[in-house]
C-alpha cells in the first residue's frame, strides 16, 4: 500500500543506496555497497569549485568479502565524491574491518575500528544494510551445502529470533523451521 497523499512541497535531497550480493567462484562472498547524496540546488563548495544540482555531494562504494562464517577476510572502500578533499583519505583503515564476523556483537566491533573520528559516517552508514544483505545473500546457499553435507546434525538458521516474526515459538518457525520451534507444541 502506498503512503497518503503528500502535502505540495519541493525535492531537495536524494539519498540512492544500492546493495549486492555475490557468490564468488572460490567459495567467497562479496556483499557490495554504493551511496550516493544528490541536491536539486547548487551548493558552494570550495574544494570542488561547486557542485551542481543533480551531480553527487557523496558517492562512496563499499565491498566486504566473507567467508562461510560470515567472518570478514577483505574489505574495501572508495570515496569518488565527497564535500572535502580529505575524505577519501579515511577509506584504508576500513581494512580494519578484516576478521570481524557479522553476527552478535557485530555494531560493537565496528565502532570499536571505524566510528566517529575514525571513520566515514557514510561508509559506516552502509554496514547495518551490508550485514542484512550478507545474511540475505548467504544463508540459503549455505544451508542447501550444509544439508548436503551432513544431514543428521541439524544447522540452526540464523534468522531463528532474528526479529518478531522470525521467533522461535512463533508461527513462522513453526512452519519453515519446525525442528527449532520452542513455543507450547514443543514440550
Amino acid at each position: 500500500m502506498p503512503l497518503s497523499n503528500a502535502a505540495p512541497r519541493k525535492k531537495l535531497h536524494t539519498r540512492s543506496i544500492e546493495l549486492n550480493g555475490y557468490q564468488r567462484e572460490d567459495n567467497l562472498w562479496d556483499i557490495e555497497a554504493h551511496l550516493t547524496d544528490i541536491k536539486t540546488y547548487p551548493i558552494k563548495n570550495q574544494y570542488r569549485d561547486g557542485i551542481e544540482p543533480g551531480e553527487a555531494v557523496h558517492e562512496m562504494w563499499v565491498r566486504i568479502t566473507l567467508d562461510d562464517s560470515y567472518t570478514i577476510v577483505d574489505a574495501e572502500a572508495v570515496t569518488d565524491n565527497s564535500p572535502f578533499e580529505t575524505c577519501p583519505s579515511i577509506t584504508s583503515v576500513y581494512k580494519e574491518l578484516i576478521g570481524i564476523r557479522i553476527g552478535v556483537g557485530w555494531r560493537r566491533a565496528l565502532n570499536e575500528k571505524v566510528k566517529g573520528r575514525l571513520g566515514c559516517t557514510h561508509i559506516n552508514e552502509l554496514m547495518g544494510p551490508i550485514a542484512t544483505v550478507a545474511f540475505q545473500t548467504m544463508i540459503g546457499p549455505l544451508q542447501r551445502k550444509k544439508a548436503k553435507k551432513d544431514h543428521a546434525e541439524l544447522f540452526k538458521p540464523m534468522i531463528i529470533n532474528s526479529c518478531h516474526a522470525w521467533a522461535d515459538d512463533g508461527n513462522v518457525v513453526k512452519t519453515h523451521f519446525p525442528e527449532f520451534y520452542k513455543g507450547k507444541e514443543a514440550d
